[in-house]
C-alpha cells in the first residue's frame, strides 16, 4: 500500500479539548527568488516517480530512490550532483533484491541503507544496503509477525543496529517497529527483533513514517491511523526487556490535524517537530511541536497549513542551522499541485512563507519529498510532472 492510498477508516467526530492553541501568523504569498528543475525523470533507465527526497554526503552529492523505472521497471537507487548529473547505483529487479523503494536513504560509513515496499524473498519488502554499485539485501520481510510493506527510512545507532517501521504485518496485522542487528561474524545473517506490534486500538495502526531517537535511547514516531479518535497518534517506545509504548498525542481531526505520515525530527533542546497531512484550521494539515516538560510532553500546533483533504505534508520537515523549518505539501497551493514552504521562528511565533507553488507542468506535480538544505539551497523531488511526466528533482533558493 503506497502512502498516498492509505486512508483512515471509521473516523469519529468526538469532542476534544486541545490544550495548546494555534499560533496566528502572517502567510506571505511570496515565491522563491529562484526555482529550477535540475533533472526530469524519464521513467526509463534513470527511474521515475520518486516518493521521497534525499540524503546528502559531505561533498554535497544527493542520494535517493525512485519508486519505478530503472532497467527492470521496479525502481532505482541513484546519486545526483547538484547540477543534475545522475548515476544509477542499482536497478531493482522485482525479485529477491526488492521492488518499489519509497523511503529516504540514510548515510553510514558502510554505504546507504534503505527499504523497499515489495519484492524480497517473500514479496513483502526488504531492508537493503547499497555500497558503490553493489546492493545487499539485509532482511526480507515474510509478511507475518515480522512485518510487511515498509514505507519509511531507517535510523542507525552507535552499535550499528537499524530501526524502522512496517506499515503492515506484525502480531496484529497493523504494522510494527523493528530492530535489525548486524551479524557477529561476516558474512552472516542480520537478526530482526520486533520491538512493538501495533494492536489496532488506541495504540495506533499503520505507521508510514519512521522512528527517531532521543538522547536517552527512547524511540518516537507516528501512526497514520488508530488512537483514541481514529486519526493517528504520536508514540514513544521506552527500551527494556519488553519495550513499552506511551501515546503522547492522539489526533482528533480538529485544530491539531489528522493522519500523520511524516517522521519526527528533533532539535538540540530535545523538542520534536512533525507534520499531519490533513485537518487543522486551514484544512491542509498542521506542523506541530512536542516539547518535554517535567516528565511529560506538551503538544502545540505551530502552523495550520491551508488546503483540503490530505493535501498537506507527507514527509518530515527539515531544520536548518538558523532554526527555520522547510517542507513540501502534496497538492495544495495556487494550482493544487503542491508547494515548498519555509517556517521561520519570529518572536515566539512562526511565519509561514510559500517558497514555490508547483504548476503541475514541467516544474513538477505532487511532492511527497523530504528536503535537504545544502549551500543555501533546498533540494527535493516531485512524484509526477516534469518534461516526461515522471517527476523531477528541483532546487529552491529561499
Amino acid at each position: 500500500m503506497k502512502p498516498e492510498s492509505i486512508s483512515v477508516t471509521a473516523k469519529m467526530m468526538l469532542v476534544y479539548v486541545f490544550v495548546a492553541g494555534l499560533v496566528a501568523v502572517a502567510t506571505p504569498p511570496a515565491h522563491a527568488q529562484t526555482f529550477g528543475v535540475i533533472h526530469s525523470f524519464s521513467g526509463g533507465s534513470d527511474g521515475g516517480n520518486p516518493v521521497n527526497g534525499f540524503s546528502a554526503n559531505t561533498v554535497g552529492e544527493l542520494f535517493g530512490t525512485a519508486s519505478s523505472g530503472g532497467a527492470y521497471g521496479n525502481g532505482v537507487v541513484y546519486k545526483m550532483t547538484v547540477k543534475g548529473a545522475e548515476t544509477v547505483l542499482h536497478s531493482f529487479s522485482g525479485g529477491t533484491d526488492g521492488a518499489g523503494p519509497n523511503a529516504e536513504l540514510i548515510n553510514s560509513p558502510y554505504g546507504y541503507y534503505g527499504t523497499t515496499t515489495a519484492g524480497g524473498a517473500y514479496g513483502n519488502g526488504t531492508v537493503f544496503l547499497v555500497n558503490g554499485k553493489k546492493e545487499t539485501v539485509l532482511y526480507s520481510f515474510a509478511g507475518g509477525a515480522d512485518g510487511a510493506d515498509p514505507q519509511a527510512g531507517l535510523v542507525l545507532d552507535a552499535a550499528g543496529n537499524l530501526y524502522g517501521t512496517t506499515s503492515a504485518g506484525g502480531a496484529n496485522g497493523n504494522g510494527t517497529v523493528f530492530e535489525l542487528a548486524p551479524p557477529l561474524t561476516k558474512p552472516g545473517k542480520w537478526t530482526e527483533t520486533i520491538l512493538y506490534s501495533f494492536g489496532g486500538g488506541t495504540d495506533g495502526v499503520t505507521p508510514v513514517g519512521g522512528v527517531s531517537f532521543d538522547a536517552a535511547g527512547n524511540l518516537y514516531g507516528t501512526t497514520s491511523a488508530g488512537g483514541v479518535y481514529g486519526y493517528g497518534t504520536i508514540f514513544q517506545l521506552v527500551p527494556g526487556t519488553v519495550w513499552t509504548e506511551n501515546i503522547l498525542h492522539s489526533f482528533q481531526d480538529g485544530d491539531d490535524g489528522a493522519v500523520p505520515y511524516a517522521d519526527l525530527i528533533s532539535d538540540s533542546s530535545g523538542n520534536f517537530y512533525g507534520a499531519a497531512t490533513e485537518g487543522g484550521n486551514g484544512g491542509g494539515g498542521t506542523i506541530f511541536e512536542l516539547t518535554p516538560a517535567g516528565g511529560s510532553w506538551t503538544f502545540s500546533v505551530i502552523y495550520s497549513v491551508p488546503g483540503w483533504g490530505i493535501s498537506g505534508s507527507y514527509r518530515k520537515v527539515v531544520l536548518d542551522a538558523s532554526g527555520n523549518l522547510y517542507g513540501t505539501t502534496h497538492c495544495d497551493g495556487d494550482h493544487n499541485a503542491g508547494t515548498v514552504y519555509e517556517l521561520t521562528p519570529t518572536g515566539g511565533s512562526w511565519t509561514y512563507t510559500v517558497l514555490y507553488n508547483f504548476t503541475g507542468g514541467r516544474d513538477g506535480l505532487y511532492s511527497f519529498s523530504n528536503l535537504v538544505v545544502r549551500g543555501g539551497k533546498v533540494y527535493g523531488t516531485t512524484k509526477y510532472g516534469g518534461a516526461n511526466g515522471n517527476g523531477v528533482v528541483f532546487e529552491v533558493t529561499p
